[in-house]
């Protein structure tokens, strides 16, 4: 018997209130922090075909009041780093395109 996909989704509200949902494909921990691969979601068809397909790279970034909080990360450096781990680990499910 196959295994039945459940995607894990994960909603994000923006600086602006806006709602966003995102299919979380990955997690990583290093000695740096915590991040996450993300994939949006969408409800209109027309709006997936639009979307670049990009994976949205964030950082799990906790309070002292123990909210969590999803953020960019900043520096190139470490963005790169991180990315090149993702791209690694997902590199079976998805097809990246080296000239980006």
């Amino acid at each position: 018997m196959e295994k039945e996909y459940n995607p894990d989704i994960v909603s994000v509200v923006d600086e602006e209130g806006k709602e966003h949902v995102f299919e979380e494909l990955d997690r990583i921990e290093t000695d740096n922090g915590r991040y996450v691969a993300l994939l949006p979601v969408y409800d209109d068809p027309q709006e997936m075909l639009e979307d670049s397909g990009e994976l949205i790279i964030l950082k799990v970034e906790e309070e002292d009041d123990g909210d969590t909080y999803l953020c960019p990360i900043e520096d190139e450096e470490e963005f790169n780093e991180i990315g090149q781990l993702f791209e690694e680990r997902l590199s079976e499910l998805f097809d990246f395109d080296e000239d980006e």
